[in-house]
C-alpha cells in the first residue's frame, strides 16, 4: 500500500475539520449551555454523540473489532461516498469495480466526477485477480469488491481477493452486506494484515434494520480518522442510535431469522428447479437468488400485476433474462412460487 498521505486528496490532507460543541466536550454534565440547543423537550433537544461511541462499543463487542476501527454511516452508502470524497481527485483519479456488481459504486463515482474502470467477472461470476490488477493504473485509488456479490449472490474466492489486497497499492473495499448469510468468515479478522483493506457491512439485511439507515465501515484507525474528518458532524441521529442499541441487544433473534431465511432459500431452489420456465438458478451465499428464466421481462410484468415485486436484472451484464428474487417469509415465498407455477 502507498503511504496514506499519498492516497488522500491534498485538500483533504490540508482540511481543518468542523469542530462541533460535542466534539470539544465528552462525558456527562448537569448543565449544557454550549451548543445553542433548546433546553426543553429532552432528550430530542440535544445533539447526538457525533462519534456514536456507545453504539460503536456494542458493535465492537459483536464484530470483534476495536471501536476506533469502526465508522458508522447513514447506510453503507455514506461510507462509499466519503471514500470517493477523501481519496479520489475528480477527473484525475479512478476507481475499479467488477461487473456485474452493486450499482451505487458507479453512482457515487458519477456524483464525484470520478472515472470507473470495469472488469467483467467470469461467466460463472467468479473473480479473476489478474484481470483486476492488469486493469489498474497509477491513478486507480480504490478497488470495490462486493462479496457475496450483488446481483449474482456468490462469494468471491478469498485467494483472488487476497492477491488483490497484497498487490494493489490503493484501497480495497470488500463490501460484505450479505456476509451474515454466508458460511465463510468475514474479512474483518484480516484488517491488521492488510492496511489497505476497508470492510463494509450493514444492519439493513440480516439484522432487519433497513429503515433506520445504519451502515458500518471497518478499517485502520488512520483510514477511519480520514472518514471522520470529512463526515457531517451529527451524521447518525439519536433515534437511529437508540433503536440500533435496542435491536443489537438480541443477537439470537437475528440468528434465528438467518436460519429461517437460509432454510427458505434452499426450499425455493428445490421448487424453482421444478418450474419449466426456469433455465438456471445461480448458486447463492446471500438472502436472494438470481434466476435465469424464459421471457423474464414478461414474467416480471405479470408478477407486478399480481402485486408481487421481484427485480428484473435482465439488462445487467452477464444477467440476461434473469430475475433477482429476495427470500421472504414462508408465506411470501409460497405466493411467488404458486404464481410462477401457474405461468409455466
Amino acid at each position: 500500500m502507498k503511504n496514506l498521505d499519498a492516497l488522500v486528496r491534498p485538500n483533504i490532507n490540508d482540511l481543518k475539520p468542523y469542530s462541533s460543541a460535542r466534539d470539544e466536550f465528552s462525558g456527562s454534565a448537569s448543565v449544557y449551555l454550549d451548543a445553542n440547543e433548546n433546553p426543553y423537550n429532552d432528550p430530542f433537544n440535544r445533539y447526538p454523540d457525533p462519534m456514536q461511541w456507545e453504539l460503536k462499543k456494542r458493535v465492537s463487542e459483536i464484530k470483534g473489532v476495536d471501536a476506533e476501527n469502526i465508522f458508522l454511516g447513514n447506510g453503507s452508502d455514506e461510507a462509499i461516498d466519503l471514500l470517493f470524497r477523501a481519496f479520489c481527485e475528480p477527473k484525475v483519479d479512478n476507481i475499479l469495480t467488477i461487473a456485474p456488481t452493486y450499482g451505487m459504486y458507479q453512482v457515487c463515482a458519477d456524483i464525484n466526477n470520478t472515472p470507473v474502470k470495469k472488469v467483467s467477472l467470469n461467466d460463472d461470476f467468479s473473480l479473476d485477480a489478474a484481470k483486476v490488477l492488469a486493469a489498474c493504473d497509477d491513478n486507480t485509488k480504490i478497488v470495490f469488491l462486493c462479496s457475496p456479490n450483488n446481483p449474482s449472490g456468490n462469494l468471491l474466492a478469498s485467494k483472488e481477493v487476497a492477491e488483490i489486497l497484497s498487490r494493489f497499492e490503493g484501497l480495497v473495499v470488500v463490501d460484505e452486506a450479505y456476509i451474515d448469510f454466508c458460511p465463510v468468515a468475514s474479512w474483518l479478522p484480516n484488517l491488521k494484515d492488510y492496511p489497505n483493506l476497508v470492510v463494509l457491512q450493514t444492519f439493513s439485511k440480516a439484522w432487519g434494520m433497513a429503515a433506520i439507515r445504519l451502515g458500518m465501515a471497518f478499517a485502520s484507525q488512520e483510514i477511519i480518522s480520514v472518514l471522520n474528518k470529512i463526515k457531517y458532524p451529527y451524521n447518525i441521529n439519536i433515534l437511529t442510535q437508540q433503536v440500533a442499541q435496542e435491536l443489537l441487544s438480541d443477537t439470537e433473534n437475528m440468528q434465528g431469522w438467518v436460519e429461517i431465511l437460509l432454510s427458505e432459500r434452499e426450499k425455493m431452489v428445490g421448487e424453482l428447479e421444478e418450474i419449466a420456465m426456469v433455465e438456471k438458478i445461480y448458486p447463492s451465499d446471500a438472502n436472494f437468488l438470481l434466476v435465469k428464466i424464459r421471457k423474464a421481462k414478461e414474467v416480471y410484468d405479470a408478477l407486478v400485476g399480481k402485486g408481487i415485486i421481484v427485480r428484473d436484472r435482465s439488462r445487467v451484464e452477464l444477467c440476461a433474462d434473469s430475475l433477482r428474487i429476495t427470500v421472504g417469509t414462508p408465506e411470501e415465498n409460497k405466493v411467488l412460487l404458486e404464481e410462477l407455477k401457474a405461468m409455466s
